[in-house]
């Protein structure tokens, strides 16, 4: 199914999407998805597959759960709240997360839980926008001869946040935040990038600096004014949710049907990876950020969120493996490249990228998940069809 209006693609090059995007859908492949790129008033959309194996097709306003694509979203509305003045940036996050004040951090990431040093300073709003607050992943998490004890205890809390997140088992704000608050920071605040828990952190100092729950933050901010009324914490409208897939040795498994976690508010929202979205509200989010902010972001906002926020120190310790910092960066919840463009992916199967030079956006729903931090061919695939497209 194909939608295109405008110009601003070549006719061979919406061809040449159809065919990047049709060749990797299948049943032990990608079962469904839906493909958006859009340049200026263009909008070209493939919607292709089905949403579950065997079951109804997929459509253009289909809803994915977009995991991690969530983390610029979520940095945009806390951008939104500094500039009501809820906080400023670079305040001590202690006035409204008191369980993360007086941190204690490891000696070795690895290490005992109590062989550590006191943080040097406080955490601040900005370290929780670049990810540099001390807690986090790290590809050695996974690869080390034993489980790390940090890992080990935030499993046993619940908290979700190494790995992927955990609707039925994570506990309300208030539970979480002392939880993360009762264990050592793995570095110092502000020495390295670590991955995902940065994101969750802010959700809950979002809640509470508003004084209303995330999701309310997040659709007052952002969903409201922008049209994305699709976009949530949780749908009614699991027929329209794909069935998410996990690929396995043996073919794809049922990690959550559309039924399951994200059918009703969860306990826990999680400003890191806890969003459902459809291609048309993600591309409703980039336009705004091309567009300077509109009613929505300040064009300063908009400018640090999406440039490069990290020291070359941070980058170095950083990422998640060899090279990650290669060629990219991080702004405010987003990857920034050396081209401009920027985006981030979502691990259960979403990817979303916007470049300014070509006023371009790519966005790609599946609902299979990710088997390495690097998005899966068909992402990739259909993003160099997008700007091999470009007329």
């Amino acid at each position: 199914m194909t939608h295109t209006t405008g110009r601003g693609l070549t006719a061979a090059g919406t061809e040449a999407l159809h065919e990047a995007a049709r060749r990797h859908v299948g049943d032990d492949g990608v079962p469904g998805l839906v493909a958006l790129v859009a340049r200026g008033d263009q909008v070209h959309v493939e919607a292709l597959g089905c949403l579950t194996v065997g079951g109804p097709p997929v459509r253009r306003d289909s809803l994915f759960r977009i995991a991690s694509t969530t983390k610029p979203i979520a940095a945009a509305a806390a951008l939104a709240l500094a500039a009501e003045g809820r906080f400023a940036l670079d305040e001590p996050v202690d006035r409204l997360l008191p369980e993360l004040a007086d941190r204690r951090v490891l000696r070795r990431m690895d290490g005992p839980l109590d062989d550590t040093v006191p943080a040097r300073r406080a955490i601040t709003p900005r370290d929780l926008l670049t990810y540099t607050f001390g807690f986090g992943m790290v590809m050695e998490m996974f690869t080390g001869p034993a489980p790390w004890p940090v890992v080990t205890a935030a499993e046993e809390l619940r908290l979700g946040t190494i790995g992927p997140p955990d609707l039925a088992a994570q506990p309300d704000p208030d539970a979480w935040i002392a939880g993360l608050g009762s264990l050592p920071l793995l570095a110092q605040p502000g020495e390295r990038w670590l991955y995902n828990t940065a994101g969750s952190v802010l959700g809950v100092l979002l809640a509470r600096a508003a004084g209303e729950p995330l999701g309310d933050v997040l659709a007052g901010r952002l969903f409201e004014p922008l049209g994305m009324r699709d976009t949530g914490l949780w749908t009614d409208r699991p027929e329209r949710l794909a069935t998410a897939y996990r690929p396995t040795p043996t073919g794809l498994e049922v990690w959550d049907p559309p039924d399951g976690m994200w059918r009703r508010p969860p306990t826990f929202g999680d400003a890191a990876a806890g969003l459902v979205s459809t291609v048309d509200d993600m591309l409703a989010f980039a336009r705004m950020l091309l567009s300077g902010g509109g009613s929505v972001l300040t064009g300063d906002a908009v400018h640090a969120m999406t440039t490069d926020q990290l020291t070359p120190a941070q980058k170095a310790t950083g990422g998640l493996g060899a090279g990650f910092f290669d060629h990219r960066s991080w702004g405010y919840g987003t990857a920034v490249l050396e081209s401009g463009a920027f985006g981030w992916d979502g691990g259960f199967g979403s990817s979303w990228l916007v470049d300014p030079r070509h006023d371009l956006t790519v966005v790609v729903l599946t609902q299979r998940m990710f088997e390495s931090p690097e998005a899966p061919a068909v992402h990739r695939d259909i993003q160099a069809a997008a700007y091999a497209a470009l007329a």
